[in-house]
Order: structure tokens, then C-alpha cells, then sequence
């Protein structure tokens, strides 16, 4: 199969969403780009989010896991539905009533502008790794299969796939994405449904059959009952449903999309909705990567993990129309996260950290020219972040990002939680330095308790290592801490802020 012939279907694909932004974005400002006017379709931006929700990552590398852990990812996948409705009944309400652009507003209200501030630069630099990381693992896959066999560079693909997406968002920002997610949303869906149909036909399986088959090989196992272990089912749930409210609830980019409807019964009718929806979806996925296997075992296939799903999609087993809807399908998964995160960062750079919005001697279009400015230069933050990551050459960078976004929105977590939950006040020049040291502790805490993984990211010493591995058995005796990090650092933070409290006069 001819690469330019792949790639075309790339290019037109940018085309279709270039066409979107030329008409969404027509009598676009400020209040446009922010927050949509405040008049989004809710239907629209539900269906949008699901892809926003689930990025390339989950396109590749949930359907990987399911040959080394079975369906437990659909733990996770429980918890999220519980977080959203944490989203829809706490947040959603808060975020009305205070009539924000920003989130992070809520910080500035409830304690001072120093939370307020640590509040934001804890997003943006959690969005721009988390970002980044995602884009670079899908252009990574699309420089593999294709641009590698047309001579062209690492560097050019990523330096044009971010071109690309700057056009589109730079004019309308969350008017347009509302659209052009709702768009790739549908792609990708389509994308997924048809390798689904297309390998249950390759195997001679219905979906019953397939379920059964799939039981049979002990590729289907959804809870994992070993308390000691990171896959144990109450850990899982509690920390998906944790990862929802910090991730989705506390997060500009998700939280941007969801205020730009106009009413908040319409933001609930989206958030229960999406959360609805993407219990179906994941399954599906997990589904995939079931079969896959199943497939893979069939023709002799020894790639496993996020290699997996590209590996059969464009090696040559299936029909050219499967490579042509995984390649739109995967692009489909990259862009709502990596335009949505742009978008996001841009709009708290500029009213959380520069303040853009209470500056009234700016005229109109001197805050467009700051704004636009300040989205170029997020462009090429995350070229340059790309392209490091390129550099490193990690297989598991993503669990390195996922670990970053631990720590990153933990102090986020204990100061939404503080403020919600206690009529207390901080002593707000105090608040940065309490969201520093929680993440320190954390650190020290995870190392101890996980130090294989750290021994392997960051290249220990093996003397060093087994003298924490000797540490770690004689404190925790086994127990091994997941994705209920993000718990711990918000709760960490929650008592830091309690220290540096005071009851209301």
C-alpha cells in the first residue's frame, strides 16, 4: 500500500477541518474563542468530549492492555462514571454561579490571588506535558507506518500536523473546536465500530461468540480482587472516579467546553450524557483489543501493547479501506485532545496569568492581538515538547505523563476540595508553597513504593535500587499504591492548607 496514498487521506482530512474553522469562526472575539459565547450546542459539545475524553492514547493503548490485564481498565472506567456525576452535581453548579470564564476564578474568590495563580500554572503545565505526549505518541505511530517510507523528517511532520491545528483554532478557539471535535468524534467512533465488525469477520465470530471466546482465552476479566495489587478493584474505582473530578471537573479545557453552554441544566444534561456514552465506548475498546489478540495469535502476530492495534490496521493482513479508517480514525483521537488543550492554555494564560480580561483601558483588538500571540507561542511550546519527547525515546512515556498529572493535579484537587468543603481561610501567600510540598511528599512516598518503576525511568544505580526495593518490602510489605497517587496528593495538600488556615471571622 503506497504511503502518499495514505497520507492523502491525512491532508484531506485537515482540508475538511479548515473548512469547519472558515465558517465557524466568521464574526468570531474574544468571547468567542473563551468560551463560545456562551452558546454551545449541549448535544453538540457532549458527543464532541467523548474524543476529547479519550485521545489517541485511548485509541492504541487500551485495546494493548487487555493482553496483559484482561478488561480491568474498565474499573477505571466505572469510577469516571461516578467522578462525573460528582462534575455535573458540585462543580457544574459553582462554576454557573460565579458566572466563570475561568475555573480558576473560583480560587481568587475563595482564598486570594496567590491560590488563584498556583491554581492555573499547576493546569498549564499539566496540559502541556499531558498534551503533548499524547500528540507525540500518534504523530510517532503516523511517522512509522508512513512519512518514514516518504523520506519526510520527525520534525516536519510535527512542526505541520501543529501548523494545521493552529489554522483551524486560531480564530474561532472554543466556537470552532465545538464543531470540529463533534466531527473527529464521529470518525473516530466510525473508525472503531468497523475494525470491530472487520476482524469478528476475519475470526467467524458474532458478538456473542466473540464474548465467549474472549472468556475462554482469560482476556476478558474485569475486576481484579488482590488488595495488594495497583489493579485491585476499590482502588481502581475510587481512583477513576478521583481522575474524573481532577482531570475533567478541575481542568480549563474540559470544564471551557462544558460553560460555553448557556444554561447549567443543559452542562448536566452533557456531562451525564458523555459519562453514559463512554461507558459504551471503552467497552468497545476493550472489546477491540480483545480481538485483536484473538486475531494477532490467528496470523502469527508476536507485537503486543500500543504497537498492536497499528501493526495489524496497516500491516498488510487487512484490506486497504481498514488502513484508511484507522489512519482517519487515529488522527480523529489526536486532534480534539491536542486543538482542545491549545485552545484551553491560551485562554488561561491570557485571564489567569496575564489577567487579560480585567485590563478595560485594552481596547478589543489589542486583547485579540495579545491572545493570538499567546496561542502562537503555545504552538511552538509544544513543538518543542514533542520533539523532546522524541528525543527521550521512551516506550513508556505515557506512564511518565500519567504520573506527572498525579502530582500535577493533586494540589489541584486539595484546593478545590478545601475550599468546598470548610468555611476555613488560608493564609494565601502560603498557598504555592503547600501545592510545591505535597508533590515533594508524594514523591517520596511513591519512590518507596514503587521503586522499580523509578529504577527503570530515571537509571538508577542497582545498588541504589535494591536498597530501595529492601525499604520498600519492610515498610509496605507488598502493597503496591496505583493511580490513587492523585487521592493522596490532594489529600496531602487539604492538610497542608488546613495548617495555613484560620476560622472565618
Amino acid at each position: 500500500m503506497s504511503p502518499a496514498f495514505l497520507f492523502s487521506f491525512v491532508i484531506g482530512y485537515f482540508v475538511l477541518l479548515l473548512v469547519v474553522a472558515y465558517f465557524t469562526s466568521k464574526n468570531s472575539n474574544n468571547d468567542s474563542f473563551f468560551i463560545g459565547n456562551r452558546s454551545s450546542n449541549w448535544m453538540l459539545v457532549a458527543f464532541g468530549m467523548i474524543g476529547t475524553s479519550l485521545s489517541g492514547v485511548t485509541f492504541v493503548s487500551v485495546p494493548g492492555t487487555v493482553g496483559s490485564a484482561g478488561f480491568q481498565y474498565f474499573q477505571v472506567v466505572i469510577g469516571y462514571f461516578l467522578g462525573y456525576l460528582v462534575v455535573a452535581f458540585v462543580l457544574l453548579p459553582l462554576y454557573y454561579r460565579l458566572n466563570l470564564t475561568s475555573i480558576y476564578h473560583y480560587l481568587e474568590t475563595r482564598f486570594g490571588p496567590v491560590s488563584y495563580k498556583t491554581g492555573a500554572l499547576f493546569f498549564i503545565v499539566s496540559r502541556a506535558l499531558g498534551a503533548t505526549a499524547r500528540m507525540y505518541l500518534v504523530v510517532n505511530i503516523l511517522q512509522i507506518f508512513i512519512l518514514n517510507k516518504m523520506g519526510v523528517p520527525f520534525w516536519a511532520t510535527s512542526f505541520i500536523i501543529l501548523l494545521l491545528i493552529l489554522l483551524y483554532t486560531f480564530e474561532g478557539g472554543v466556537k470552532t473546536i465545538v464543531y470540529t471535535d463533534t466531527l473527529q468524534t464521529t470518525f473516530m467512533l466510525l473508525g472503531l465500530v468497523v475494525c470491530i465488525i472487520t476482524i469478528m469477520g476475519k475470526l467467524d465470530l458474532n458478538f456473542s461468540t466473540a464474548l465467549r471466546s474472549l472468556e475462554e482465552n482469560k482476556l476478558s476479566t474485569i475486576f481484579n480482587t488482590d488488595v495488594k495489587s495497583t489493579g485491585f478493584f476499590l482502588k481502581q474505582i475510587l481512583g477513576g472516579a478521583f481522575i474524573t473530578i481532577a482531570m475533567t471537573g478541575l481542568d480549563q479545557e474540559m470544564m471551557q467546553k462544558n460553560i460555553s453552554v448557556r444554561t447549567l441544566g443543559d452542562s448536566q444534561k452533557n456531562i451525564l450524557t458523555l459519562s453514559t456514552v463512554l461507558l459504551f465506548v471503552n467497552f468497545l475498546f476493550l472489546l477491540m483489543g480483545g480481538l485483536l489478540y484473538l486475531y494477532a495469535a490467528q496470523t502469527g502476530n508476536a507485537v503486543k501493547g500500543d504497537d498492536l492495534f497499528p501493526s495489524v490496521a496497516l500491516g498488510g493482513t487487512l484490506s486497504t479501506v481498514i488502513s484508511v479508517i484507522f489512519i482517519i480514525g487515529l488522527i480523529s483521537a489526536l486532534f480534539p485532545s491536542a486543538d482542545g488543550a491549545l485552545t484551553a492554555l491560551t485562554s488561561s494564560f491570557c485571564i489567569d496569568i496575564l489577567g487579560l480580561k480585567k485590563k478595560d483601558l485594552l481596547s478589543e483588538k489589542q486583547k485579540k492581538s495579545t491572545r493570538l500571540t499567546v496561542h502562537m507561542s503555545f504552538a511552538v511550546l509544544f513543538f518543542l515538547l514533542v520533539m523532546l519527547f522524541k528525543w527521550i525515546d521512551d516506550k513508556s512515556i505515557i506512564d511518565v505523563i500519567l504520573k506527572v498529572a498525579g502530582y500535577t493535579y493533586g494540589p489541584l484537587l486539595g484546593l478545590f476540595a478545601f475550599g468546598i468543603l470548610t468555611k476555613r481561610k488560608i493564609t494565601d501567600r502560603y498557598a504555592l508553597f503547600v501545592c510545591l510540598l505535597s508533590p515533594m511528599i508524594i514523591f517520596g512516598i511513591d519512590l518507596l513504593n514503587n521503586p522499580d518503576w523509578y529504577v527503570k525511568h530515571f537509571n538508577l544505580s542497582a545498588e541504589t535500587g535494591d536498597s530501595l526495593k529492601r525499604l520498600s518490602a519492610a515498610i509496605f510489605r507488598g502493597f503496591k499504591m496505583g493511580i490513587e497517587i492523585l487521592i493522596l496528593n490532594g489529600l496531602v495538600t487539604f492538610l497542608g492548607l488546613w495548617m495555613i488556615s484560620k476560622k472565618q471571622d
